[in-house]
């Protein structure tokens, strides 16, 4: 493989803590195994060039701050020459004393610092014909080429084969900056959201590694189950249940009702099998839908045609279609909370339930625009849709062809990872609870009184 790797330390140029033991020991032993590695540096003050043969090889324009700055390019070799160096090399930036500060105090243009650094990267490192496999960034101060990788250049060539794994080595070391500074990023401010770099009121880099990332993980598993906790979580740990929680629950689901652990779109199906709940819809289209790479799990009873038909589908194809034909409150759950969506085509819906149960599981509803399902179901829209409230998709008319072509456009945007997990989050901080209808209640209670 091809891995690009970055990182704000590495011994034995710069060092302040363990993840200068990682970002300079694993290169060289990736490089060891046969894979082809590049770790990208900053250019410190501090770095000896002669340690690594340093030289400069190149300068390129780095946008910044609305226009573009030249940055110095040099190149050297790790362990033997058994991977290369890149170093960033801009004065004004990285020729100081310190890496992050001096005499216990933050440099106060550190965003701006790490900004050009990750785009710099990104520019130095652009190889249309060979792009690398993998981009391997270490905490808070390489998220931000995370972000842009996924943002900024989601459509260059260079780029589009890339994946990403974000490493966490500290979670209480987070690149929080205020929002005011926001700008520095270059990112359009749409991407200053909850579901993205918002952190209460600031702009948290930490954040966006987590949630532009393909793949996380820390530097032991102890660490990864704790900082799923308060206690050590600072935070995010929110963030991190969402990413991990739903995985958990999609693999167990999988397993429970023997389908492949493939990380395919799992549809979900709980719903009495009745005309009213436009299953007719659903049998008429799955023979095309499941042509394509996903699985589905349905679970419920109702009118023998459609047990029938389920049936015979799930025969037809093995592997892809699991049918449950009961009532099964517990396998209910685990379905609306294992399923990456889950379809409800009913023909009218006086409230609903299942789509509040999805909604609060992480579990994108597909729904008919009618009565409850209409309510409580903000809908994504094809043209442009990329909006900050919808929660699920919806179709109006009742025909085979349209359900079809609203869960093709749900499969479009789940391979968008970003704007799906934001669908996901949004869903689940949707407050359908027993308390906010007690509250209704008694104001109904109270108009009743007053009559």
């Amino acid at each position: 493989m091809r891995i690009l790797m970055l990182a704000s330390e590495a011994v034995p140029l710069a060092k302040t803590g363990g993840l200068a033991d990682v970002a300079g020991t694993l290169p060289v032993e990736l490089a060891r195994l046969g894979h082809e590695v590049q770790l990208a540096l900053p250019r410190y003050a501090s770095i000896d060039p002669q340690v690594s043969s340093l030289r400069q090889a190149a300068t390129v324009a780095v946008p910044f701050r609305g226009d573009s700055v030249e940055v110095g390019i040099e190149t050297g070799a790790l362990g033997n020459k058994a991977g290369s160096l890149v170093c960033i090399r801009y004065d004004p930036f990285f020729s100081r004393t310190g890496l992050y500060g001096e005499e216990g105090r933050d440099y106060p243009d550190n965003l701006e610092r790490f900004v050009l650094f990750c785009r710099a990267v990104l520019e130095a490192c652009r190889q249309p014909k060979r792009p690398p496999d993998v981009l391997h960034a270490h905490d808070w101060q390489t998220a931000l080429a995370v972000a842009y990788l996924k943002t900024l250049y989601r459509d260059d060539p260079a780029w589009e084969k890339t994946r990403v794994l974000f490493t966490i080595h500290n979670m209480g070391y987070q690149g929080r900056f205020p929002v005011t500074d926001y700008p520095a990023t270059g990112l359009p401010w749409s991407e200053y959201t909850p579901e993205r770099l918002e952190f209460y009121g600031q702009v948290n880099l930490l954040k966006g590694g987590l949630v532009y990332a393909d793949l996380l993980n820390t530097v032991s598993p102890t660490y990864a189950r704790e900082i799923q906790t308060v206690e050590f979580g600072h935070g995010l740990e929110g963030v991190l249940q969402t990413l991990s929680g739903k995985k958990a629950c999609k693999t167990a689901l999988q397993r429970e009702m023997k389908l492949p652990a493939r990380n395919v779109p799992l549809l979900g199906l709980v719903s009495r099998l009745a005309f009213q709940k436009g299953i007719d819809l659903i049998v008429e289209i799955l023979p095309k839908l499941l042509e394509l790479d996903v699985q589905m799990v349905a679970l419920g009873s109702g009118e023998p045609a459609y047990h029938q038909r389920l049936t015979d589908l799930s025969t037809r194809y093995p592997g892809k279609l699991a049918v449950r034909l009961a009532f099964d409150e517990g396998l209910a759950h685990r379905i609306e909370a294992g399923a990456d969506l889950s379809l409800m085509p009913s023909r009218y819906e006086p409230c609903g339930l299942n789509q509040l149960y999805s909604l609060r599981y992480g579990t994108v509803p597909v729904v008919r625009k009618t009565g409850g399902l209409a309510d409580t179901v903000v809908p994504y829209l094809s043209a442009g849709g990329k909006g900050n409230k919808a929660t699920g998709f919806a179709f109006e008319t009742p025909q085979p062809e349209v359900l079809l072509s609203t869960i093709l456009l749900a499969l479009r945007v789940y391979r968008d990872k970003e704007e799906w997990q934001a669908l996901m989050r949004r869903g689940m901080k949707q407050d359908f609870s027993w308390q906010r209808s007690a509250k209704q209640y008694v104001e109904l209670y109270e108009r009743a009184r007053a009559v």
